[in-house]
C-alpha cells in the first residue's frame, strides 16, 4: 500500500512543472534534487562561460570577479530555451508554471512569455517575479512546498501574485568598485565613497529594479540603519527570512544572527547570493528576503 501511496504522489509531482532561471541562485543540481528546472541565464567573463551547474557557495564567480579588469557579461534566457522545456511539456500532457528573474533586471520573462505564445499550450503560467537572487528562491521554495501539497497551478499562482507584492529584498553593498566599473557610478563619487567607506544600502522597488534606501559609513553602521528600516515594517511570521551573502559566509552568518536575535524570527536560514546581485554588489555584500503583511 505505501509504495502505491509513493508512486501516486511521484506522479501527481511531475505533472506540474516548475521552472526558473539561475537568478533565483540555485543551481542546476539542486534544482534537480528539489523537483525543480533551472534555467541557465549566460553569464561571461571574457571568453570564459561561468557554470551554474552546481556551485553552491559561488566561489569559483567570485573569485573570477575579485580578478578581472571588467564586470561578466550576462545574457537572458532564450525564448528558445524556453520553448524546448514547453514542448516537451506540451508532448507528455504536464503543466508548467514558470517563475522568472524580475523584468527590471532581465529579459528573460519576454522572452518566456514569446516561447508561451510560439509553443501555443494552454497549460503555461508564466510569473514576472518582479525579485531576484534569494527573494526570488523564497517564491520559487514556496511553489515548491505548495505543489508538494497538492495544490493546482492556479492555486500556487495565486499566492505567488499575492506574496509578489508584500515581499522586500534589501541589500548592503561593502563597496562602490563594481557599480563603478559597470558605469552605473560616476569614478570620481566612487573614489570618494571608498575613501569614506561608505556603505550603499540598495531596496529593490515594485518594478523589481534596485534603488538607494540610504548611505552611511561602515559596514555596522549600515546593519544598524538596515535595522532601523526594519523596526518600521510589520512582517508575516507565516513566511520565512532569507539571509544572504555574497562571499564571505562568515559574515552573513552574524548577519543572521543579529537579525534573529533582534526580531525573534520563526523561520531564517542563510543563502549564497550570486552572480546576477554579486556582479554589482561585490563579494561582501549581505542581503535580506523578508515578506510583510
Amino acid at each position: 500500500m505505501d509504495i502505491l501511496i509513493i508512486e501516486k504522489i511521484e506522479e501527481e509531482w511531475f505533472m506540474l512543472r516548475i521552472v526558473t532561471d539561475t537568478g533565483s541562485d540555485i543551481p542546476h543540481l539542486k534544482g534537480a534534487e528539489m523537483g525543480l528546472e533551472v534555467i541557465e541565464l549566460d553569464i561571461r567573463f571574457d571568453d570564459l562561460k561561468y557554470d551554474y551547474r552546481n556551485d553552491l557557495d559561488f566561489s569559483v564567480f567570485y573569485n573570477n570577479l575579485t580578478k578581472s579588469k571588467n564586470l561578466p557579461t550576462t545574457s537572458q534566457v532564450t525564448p528558445g530555451q524556453y520553448l524546448d522545456v514547453f514542448e516537451d511539456a506540451k508532448a507528455k500532457g504536464d503543466e508548467v508554471l514558470v517563475i522568472t528573474l524580475s523584468s527590471g533586471l532581465s529579459g528573460t520573462y519576454s522572452s518566456a512569455v514569446t516561447a508561451q505564445g510560439m509553443c501555443e499550450y494552454e497549460n503555461i503560467s508564466v510569473i514576472d517575479s518582479k525579485k531576484c537572487s534569494i527573494s526570488l528562491k523564497l517564491m520559487v521554495e514556496h511553489a515548491l512546498k505548495l505543489r508538494n501539497e497538492g495544490k493546482s497551478r492556479a492555486d500556487i499562482e495565486k499566492v505567488l501574485l499575492d506574496v509578489r507584492e508584500r515581499m522586500g529584498f534589501i541589500v548592503i553593498l561593502d563597496t562602490l568598485v563594481y557599480l563603478k566599473k559597470g558605469g552605473r557610478v560616476p569614478p570620481a563619487m566612487a573614489f570618494l565613497g571608498e575613501a569614506l567607506s561608505m556603505k550603499p544600502i540598495l531596496k529593490f522597488n515594485e518594478e523589481g529594479k534596485p534603488e538607494p534606501l540610504k548611505k552611511v559609513r561602515g559596514f555596522e553602521a549600515a546593519k544598524k540603519a538596515l535595522f532601523a528600516h526594519f523596526d518600521l515594517l510589520d512582517c508575516d511570521e507565516d513566511w520565512p527570512v532569507y539571509f544572504g551573502y555574497a562571499r564571505n559566509k562568515e559574515r552573513g552568518e552574524i548577519f543572521m544572527q543579529e537579525g534573529k536575535s533582534k526580531y525573534n524570527f520563526k523561520e531564517c536560514s542563510l543563502h549564497s547570493v550570486g552572480g546576477v546581485i554579486g556582479t554589482h554588489s561585490g563579494p561582501e555584500a549581505v542581503a535580506i528576503a523578508y515578506v510583510e503583511k
